[in-house]
């Protein structure tokens, strides 16, 4: 992410409640903004500008997992981007020690357990066998 244009400025806020345990009232009420709907619990997305790919985001899961995000630029569709995305979501998983990934087109940031499962947009998924 790019810590001098974050492209949400809600990003401080998100580190003082979910990485400090730090945040204020106000804190709160910006990332409620977050969420898709009202039935929403604590889950949200935030939705960064990236160094080295397009975007990139930071979700809160409603079991309280966090689910990092990238967004690679592909006008083309062409199956390279794919490929090099699959290496980057491997790599990624290794270095944080996940256990699963998934990649897709327009895919939006899962939020609960039962949106991850599910494969209507998914064209990658790794989990711990293929790691």
């Amino acid at each position: 992410m790019d810590r001098d244009d974050p492209g949400d400025a809600r990003l401080a806020a998100f580190e003082r409640v979910h990485l400090l345990e730090a945040g204020t009232g106000d804190d709160r009420e910006s990332l409620a903004e977050l969420r898709r709907d009202d039935a929403s619990g604590e889950e949200s997305s935030l939705y960064l500008h990236g160094r080295h790919h397009h975007s990139a985001t930071i979700t809160l899961t409603r079991e309280g997992a966090v689910v990092l995000g990238l967004s690679l630029d592909d006008p083309f569709n062409s199956p390279d981007v794919l490929a090099e995305g699959t290496l980057l979501l491997r790599r990624l998983c290794q270095e944080f020690s996940a256990t699963e990934g998934l990649a897709g087109v327009e895919l939006p940031p899962p939020q609960s357990s039962s949106e991850w499962t599910q494969d209507a947009e998914v064209l990658v998924r790794l989990g711990p066998t293929d790691l």
